[in-house]
This record gives structure tokens, sequence and C-alpha cells, in this order.
């Protein structure tokens, strides 16, 4: 058996090299898709500038900014990606459609086949570990959850949520995917609701000139910045820990904390009034947001993080300071029921009480009544 120490090996074999004065780094070989914009282009900005990477391999439909990485323009669904991968160690997947605005036919097959060629590419180029990202979103928001839900908790969320099919979708290919590619290892890591340049149902909810609250709810906040995302990602990486992860700030807001460090004031609905306006409006394409997504408003699905915080991983960030972070983030844009409007239609859907969410889909259909009479 040959030593691992270079300078042995070259004093028993005089033909050999000199070992290098300043060793090269060993770290792994990372690959990142989706690596031009979002959450991919900070991952691969830090992992390219830390010295516990060997090298990034930057994958998208575009090229990004960062110069350190290795750029491959490519579809991730393209099954030319395996040739790509090769040589990597680890595949960070977050080329993921969300977007509220997208075909949702169209956004599922991108995500799930996209996953899918991922997975199956990975494993065919030699890739040992594929790190997916889904969200805390999968344990599903219900009034039963413990506070805080263990990352072995069952995953009971239905597909009536914005994007929740396709993410469920995601854990079972990862599930299935170290049985079907021996060898090939999956974590999952889910982060709670992710601020940081996010536009999601759960961030709009914020823009509404008040917080609706359903009658009878138990809401609980625990938000996740885009940083601590990254380095959690991070860890997965190294290999620092494994499996499913839940990622999110310590601990969480109550739906009056939320309303005090917000200054946002609360409309309370019935539950029937507030599900029942939401399925109409969402069915006639007034609003982008399905019935399903007012769940995550109105029960907790707050999660621990014990896998990370025992492998030392800690959050920077507080469920107070990314509130404030978001609030930030949406000041002058005006939402409701999901649907931004201008300034004065969201103050006068504001002042409407109950009726909020009507007001706000009537402002819409006045404004394309009148664009239609001027064409």
């Amino acid at each position: 058996m040959s030593s691992p120490d270079p300078q042995v090996r070259a004093a028993r074999n005089p033909s050999s090299p000199p070992a290098s004065s300043s060793p090269a780094v060993r770290g792994p070989v990372v690959a990142v898709t989706g690596a031009a914009t979002g959450i991919g282009a900070l991952l691969t900005e830090r992992l390219a500038a830390s010295e516990e990477i060997r090298r990034v391999v930057a994958i998208d439909e575009r090229r990004g900014e960062c110069a350190e990485a290795e750029w491959h323009i490519l579809d991730v669904r393209d099954p030319a990606i395996a040739e790509k991968l090769r040589g990597a160690d680890v595949v960070v997947h977050l080329a993921l459609d969300l977007d509220l605005g997208s075909d949702a036919a169209a956004r599922t097959a991108y995500n799930v086949r996209g996953t899918q060629t991922v997975l199956t590419a990975a494993a065919a180029a030699g890739v040992h570990r594929v790190v997916l990202c889904t969200s805390a979103m999968v344990y599903g928001a219900l009034p039963d959850n413990e506070l805080p839900l263990s990352e072995d908790a069952e995953l009971r969320a239905t597909a009536e949520a914005t994007g929740v099919a396709d993410l469920l979708e995601i854990e079972r290919l990862a599930r299935r995917a170290p049985r079907a590619h021996p060898g090939l290892n999956v974590t999952v890591v889910r982060p709670a609701l992710l601020v940081g340049g996010t536009d999601t149902a759960l961030t709009r909810y914020f823009e509404s000139p008040r917080l609706l609250v359903v009658a009878d709810s138990r809401p609980a906040w625990q938000f996740c910045h885009v940083d601590d995302l990254c380095t959690a990602l991070e860890y997965a990486v190294l290999e620092k820990v494994d499996g499913e992860l839940a990622v999110g700030c310590d601990g969480w807001l109550e739906q009056e904390e939320v309303e005090e460090l917000s200054g946002i004031r609360r409309m309370e609905l019935p539950s029937a009034v507030a599900l029942g306006a939401a399925t109409r409006l969402h069915r006639i394409g007034l609003t982008p947001s399905p019935a399903g997504d007012l769940a995550y408003t109105m029960y907790p699905w707050v999660v621990s993080g014990s896998r990370l915080h025992s492998a030392g991983w800690r959050p920077r960030w507080t469920n107070e300071e990314v509130l404030a972070r978001l609030l930030e983030e949406v000041s002058g844009r005006h939402t409701v029921a999901g649907r931004r409007l201008g300034r004065k239609d969201a103050t006068a859907a504001g002042a409407a009480g109950a009726t909020v969410a009507l007001l706000g889909a009537a402002a819409v259909v006045r404004r394309a009544r009148k664009a239609r009479r001027r064409i």
C-alpha cells in the first residue's frame, strides 16, 4: 500500500516529481444548475470564492457574472448535460421555475423533467452527490402541526398551493434516485419562507394594505434569508451534513408580533368567505394564487433545522431582521388577493374591510374593461 505522504513517496521513488510547496485544493468539484440568477448566482459566487472548493461548474441557459466559474450554456432538460457534469463530485440543482406568472403546466414540465434529467445525468457522469432545494412548504400547513416540525415529519402538503405539487414530485424523485442509481446520494434542503430578491404568493402577503387573517386560524411565521440558505447549501456540498435538511431562522413570530413589527393592521375574515373568494378569483384568472396558498398564512409550518444545527450551522439572520428586509423590498408595491395593483386601487380595497378581495377583483375587471374599450 502506498504512503499518502507525497514526500515519503518521492523519497522511495527518486524519479517522481518533487511535491509542490503549495498543495492544490483537494476539495470537491461542484456543478451548480440555474447558476446565472437568484440563489444559483449567489451560491456560485460563494463556492467560487471558497478555499474548500476546487472548481465550480456553472450551468444555465445564459452566462452569469461569476468569472471564476466554468460556464456551460444549456437547458437542464438536455441529456447532453451528462457530459458537462463529468468530473464533478457534487451537483446542486437550483434550476427551478417557481414564477407566479408561469403557465402551470409548462412550469411543472420544466421542474420535473429538469430534475429527472439532472439526477440521471449525474449518475451517468459518476457524480456521487446531488443536492436538491425544495421548500418547507412540503410539510404542509395544518392546524395540528407541531411547533417546530422535525426534518423527519411526514410530508402532508397537498398539491393545491402554488408550485407545491412540483416540489412534492421532486421530493419523490429524490427518494427514488438512490435506489435507481446505486452510489448516488441525494440531499434535500427545505427552506422556510424565503426572502431576498424573491417573489412568491407568501412574500406578496406583505404587500397588501391590510394583512389578511382568517378567523380562528393559528399563523406562525418563520423566514429564511437567501444568505442563510446559501450557507446551508454549502454545508451540504461539503458533506458536513446530509439527508433531508430544514433551514430557517431560529424560532418563529406570532401573527400579533408580525403586525406590531410591520405596522400593518389586520383584516379578519371568516374562513368560508376567505377561501370562497380566493377560489372564485383564481378560477376566473383574476389572481395568480390558488386558495391552497391561504393555508400557509393560516396554520404553522415552522421547522427546527436540528440536523444543520447539530452539524454546527447557525443562521446569521433573525426572523425580525428578515421581516424588516422583506418590508424594505416590497415597499411601494400594492397587492390585493395576490394581484398587484396601482396605489389608488390598493388603497380603496384596503379600506373596504371584509370585501377587500372582491373589491380588488372588481378593480382589475374595471381596468380590463376600459382597456378593451380603448382597442
